[in-house]
């Protein structure tokens, strides 16, 4: 689909997110040199940084020069790539931390799930862009869980739990943007709630034995383990939903039996994704939640974290310490402060007034990203936006919630800020696509 033209003069690229995303990597790029001064590994992670910076200037530049609606017409041949590149990480790519995620070449890693999130969002956007007229047909939705839960469960055959926490969210918010009956939206998130709440459950077991005493939690405790509990749990799923069906048809209330009946599958596959998930989960990742529920359970070991990077940022006052001139970050008191932590640099080097920058910068984008949304030419254009923008904010929102404890630690870095190349060229990868919606939007007189 060409888009409209009005024969009206217009700009090709949108100054202002270009300048804003162009100024976080260059708040990034100093932070992380901070970070990494006099440390044994600081030119190695140096010399990646910049080559992902070129890496990510070429990309922007393929990306908001190629017709951004190219990848709706080839949106079958990229997810083909998708699923591949996740199947050959699992039996070619490197561990790291546990986690097999990263083909290793000779000067640099890649990570795959990172570009494959960027896919996804232009692979749901097609699919929902040539659904768009049926999108109430929950033929539709079967077919969207069809085509993103291959995806999820490669990555977290990896694991990589940070990829769903970001990426389920950003695939929600399509979803919603799209007209997606809110009633099939409520059904996905309980499916995804019940997922999450099982491991988190089990976890404040393991962190509070004596809960153990009391009979209920110590049958929940057992569920995971497929025996008798499980059973019955399943059993008693199903017996509930059939009294819920009949007590209704009493009471002359005439839900439609596929309503009940998809709330009992909805509770089931949440309580089995949630055990597969529990058993996915690396013990620093329980930890991180341990952590989260009960900070004073480790204050040097998983607790560690967040407390020193506390300490940072309020060490930082309203202006900060200066450039190249922060104690807690240099002297190596916060753990990971080139990657999940670089906020706490940020907070101690440039203070409240550095930390305001960082989030006025992000909100300025997300608002020209919104602002692209509303005046693109075809609702391929307008979803793709719409799941820049909710990958963005749902990013902004983990990392500022992570330094300050509202949120665990999710091992999320903050994108254009944080070192990592893959996360690097994959975030410019999704401005590129943004400006290029931009350059051929509709012009209003």
């Amino acid at each position: 689909m060409k888009p409209l033209n009005l024969g009206i003069k217009r700009t090709t690229l949108d100054i202002t997110l270009l300048a804003v995303f162009v100024s976080l990597v260059l708040i990034g790029t100093m932070a992380i040199m901070s970070a990494v001064s006099g440390t044994s590994f600081a030119e190695q992670i140096l010399r990646t940084h910049f080559v992902a910076i070129i890496l990510a200037v070429v990309v922007f530049i393929l990306s908001w020069s190629l017709n951004y609606q190219v990848f709706s017409d080839q949106w079958k041949v990229l997810y083909g790539i998708m699923i591949l590149t996740l199947i050959a990480v699992l039996i070619i790519g490197v561990s790291d931390r546990g986690s097999r995620s990263w083909f290793r070449l000779p000067f640099f890693s890649i990570q795959p799930s990172e570009l494959c999130r960027v896919g996804l969002i232009m692979v749901m956007a097609s699919f929902l862009h040539f659904n768009y007229r049926r999108i109430a047909d929950p033929q539709v939705i079967i077919k969207v869980c069809a085509l993103i839960l291959p995806m999820f469960a490669l990555v977290m055959m990896q694991p990589d739990f940070s990829w769903v926490v970001i990426t389920f969210p950003t695939i929600f918010a399509m979803l919603y943007a799209s007209g997606v009956n809110m009633f099939y939206l409520i059904i996905i998130c309980g499916y995804a709630g019940i997922s999450g709440l099982f491991p988190i459950m089990w976890t404040l077991f393991d962190l509070k034995p004596d809960l153990l005493d009391y009979r209920v939690f110590s049958f929940l405790d057992g569920l995971s383990n497929f025996g008798w509990n499980t059973f019955i749990f399943c059993g008693a799923a199903i017996v509930l939903g059939y009294l819920v069906w009949y007590s209704l048809r009493q009471l002359r209330i005439m839900a439609p039996t596929f309503y009940v009946l998809l709330a009992v599958t909805v509770l089931l596959a949440g309580f089995f994704s949630g055990v597969f998930i529990d058993k996915q989960i690396k013990n620093y990742q329980r930890k991180r939640v341990e952590a989260f529920l009960e900070p004073t359970s480790d204050p040097k070991g998983a607790g560690y974290n967040v407390i020193q990077s506390k300490i940072a940022i309020g060490s930082g006052g309203f202006v900060g310490k200066g450039l190249f001139s922060g104690t807690q970050a240099r002297l190596g008191f916060v753990p990971e402060r080139h990657t999940d932590f670089i906020l706490a640099v940020v907070g101690e080097e440039m203070g409240f007034m550095g930390m305001l920058a960082v989030l006025l910068l992000y909100l300025i984008m997300l608002y020209r990203v919104y602002s692209v949304a509303l005046v693109s030419s075809d609702m391929f254009g307008f979803l793709v936006c719409c799941g820049v923008f909710s990958m963005f904010l749902v990013y902004l929102v983990v990392n500022f919630g992570m330094i300050v404890g509202l949120l665990p630690v999710a091992g999320i870095p903050l994108p254009l800020i944080s070192y990592g190349g893959s996360n690097l060229v994959s975030s410019v990868w999704a401005l590129g696509l943004v400006e290029s919606i931009y350059a051929r939007r509709i012009t209003v007189v």
